[in-house]
């Protein structure tokens, strides 16, 4: 019987089913700006419309030495090689920060920061504004002019849809401070500082406050919101999501107060952390012109309620019909339901090619389910089925900011962008060796997702092997060989030597890696019976093996 279990032991290991360690990823994570002694909590991050080379993130800083809270400013104009910028917005006005950024970027280049600020009589939302890559900033300018006081948290978006009536208009969205907090609206154009308000979009569900506004645009011009109607008594969570559509550019509204019924995960102490935690809607469109052009996509924190399971759960609607009616909900994570596991703040962006990808905090693969990965969950059909692909070889314990405002705070989201076939997702870390929350990130290429590292042990040689099954119909697995860790490309061929898709690419760590491919699921790629060929290109060399499709 010993004998049996190490057997049985060697081949997983072998065969990579049984991880010393734990899964590892490919993917490489650095933080975008090290500071040591400041929190970025709560970050976002944007591509320019035109040029994805441009990207400006932005999160919630908090010193004590000396004593700030304001918004960092984190800028790349060469696709992420170097980032530059500052924790704290130049502009004069130290005390009038407080958090909440939503990064934007005009057409033009301008960046746009919005955030709340104020001071101890009133608090209001705001924009600063740069025209030179963020080394100077203007005043802030208030969004929302004709309102008093207290504002709740926003968020911001742009129109950045070639073709669209309304392409380079900014949107501002988030819910007043009072007893319904319905949503609240504004619009400015790239050339205009001064914000037009449409106050409220909605009057909340009775019994309701309406939070967490998400903005997103469709491929006409269309303006999306949504936002979670969460309970005035307990259990107080979120326990409907609210959508309304503008077709003229903000200044109209379709409203539906209780688009779907969900289950948030609003609490003030998220047990094992004792952490703030929301389940606030992450929405975006599909724009890309594919099949699934003008689908639009909620994703959101909930438990128990189906699909979602008696833990913190990533749940999915869509709509197919510019918002009037929403499918059933979807179960993102793929760990086992009632596992215990614990999923949340899922941030989403639809890829230029309508692929969906949403990022999240995710204790599976953390025995005492004390400690967090990020993890990311990509859809090329819809949202009918989902892929997890871990991001981070480290974990962190979650922890609340001192400072941060509000119970238990770890911050209230993270983010993602994407461009030129990458993803660009941000998250805070608190990781070993670091005093403070710092933001994170990684360089995805969309075309390695879905590469699996089977050992992390440092092959002799670099190294392709023979696919298998051979010959095939409709799926086969390739494995290979990295010696050294470094840019690797997979690519398949017909006999002519056209390329036919890429199987994997990117920055690969030194390991045994394998990838599927099912003919089935290439988009505008058919292929017959009879033969072709793979080439794996690294380390200056490059390798190939002819495979057989039996149809």
């Amino acid at each position: 019987m010993r004998l049996k279990y190490i057997v049985l032991t060697i081949v997983l290991l072998v065969t990579g089913m049984l991880a010393v360690g734990g899964p590892k990823t490919p993917f490489q994570s650095y933080k975008i700006f090290p500071s040591p002694t400041v929190h970025q909590i709560e970050p976002s991050i944007v591509r320019h419309p035109t040029n994805p080379l441009i990207m400006f993130a932005s999160a919630y800083t908090i010193s004590f030495s000396p004593f700030y809270r304001n918004e960092g400013l984190y800028i790349t104009t060469n696709g992420g090689a170097n980032w530059f910028g500052a924790n704290i917005i130049p502009d004069g006005l130290q005390g009038f920060h407080n958090g909440d950024p939503g990064p934007l970027i005009t057409p033009g280049g301008k960046l746009v920061l919005t955030h709340i600020g104020g001071d101890l009589q009133i608090v209001r939302n705001y924009a600063n504004y740069s025209t030179n890559n963020g080394t100077n900033w203007t005043s802030p300018y208030a969004i929302f002019s004709n309102t008093n006081n207290s504002q709740g948290k926003g968020s911001a978006t742009i129109d950045d849809v070639t073709g669209s009536p309304y392409f380079g208009r900014m949107y501002y969205a988030c819910n007043m401070i009072t007893s319904n907090a319905p949503i609240i609206f504004a619009y400015a154009t790239e050339n205009d500082n001064l914000w037009q308000q449409i106050i409220p979009v909605n009057s909340s569900v009775s019994g309701h406050q309406s939070v967490g506004s998400s903005i997103s645009v469709g491929p006409n011009g269309q303006v999306y919101l949504a936002w979670a109607e969460l309970l005035t008594v307990a259990p107080q969570n979120e326990n409907y999501i609210g959508f309304a559509r503008s077709t003229n550019g903000g200044v109209n509204w379709n409203v539906s107060e209780q688009a779907y019924d969900c289950n948030g995960i609003f609490t003030g102490n998220l047990p094992p952390w004792g952490i703030r935690v929301n389940g606030y809607p992450s929405i975006d469109a599909d724009v890309s012109g594919g099949p699934n052009n003008g689908w639009i996509y909620i994703a959101t924190g909930e438990k128990n309620l189906a699909p979602a399971g008696s833990d913190p759960d990533i749940i999915f609607h869509r709509s197919t019909d510019d918002g009037q009616t929403w499918s059933q909900g979807i179960r993102v994570n793929q760990d086992a339901v009632n596992n215990g596991k614990i999923q949340y703040f899922p941030a989403m962006r639809v890829d230029e090619a309508g692929g969906i990808n949403v990022i999240y905090y995710d204790t599976r693969n953390t025995p005492s389910n004390d400690s967090v990965d990020v993890y990311l969950s990509r859809s090329t059909d819809g949202g009918n089925t989902w892929k997890d692909i871990l991001i981070t070889n480290n974990k962190f314990y979650p922890e609340p900011v001192i400072g941060g405002g509000g119970g238990g705070n770890q911050g209230d989201n993270i983010g993602i962008t994407s461009g030129a076939g990458k993803l660009w997702p941000v998250w805070m870390g608190k990781y070993t060796g670091d005093n403070v929350y710092q933001i994170w990130t990684s360089s995805i290429d969309i075309s390695s997702i879905g590469v699996t590292k089977l050992s992390s042990e440092i092959p002799p040689s670099f190294e392709l092997m023979q696919n298998y099954p051979n010959p095939f119909n409709p799926e086969t697995k390739v494995q290979y060989k990295v010696s050294k860790s470094g840019n690797i490309s997979l690519k398949l061929y017909d006999l002519l030597g056209r390329e036919l898709t890429t199987l994997a690419a990117g920055f690969h760590t030194a390991g045994i890696y394998e990838v599927t491919l099912n003919t089935a699921s290439l988009k505008n790629v058919t292929m017959s019976s009879g033969y072709y060929f793979y080439r794996l290109t690294a380390e200056g060399v490059s390798l190939s093996k002819l495979m057989i499709l039996a149809k």
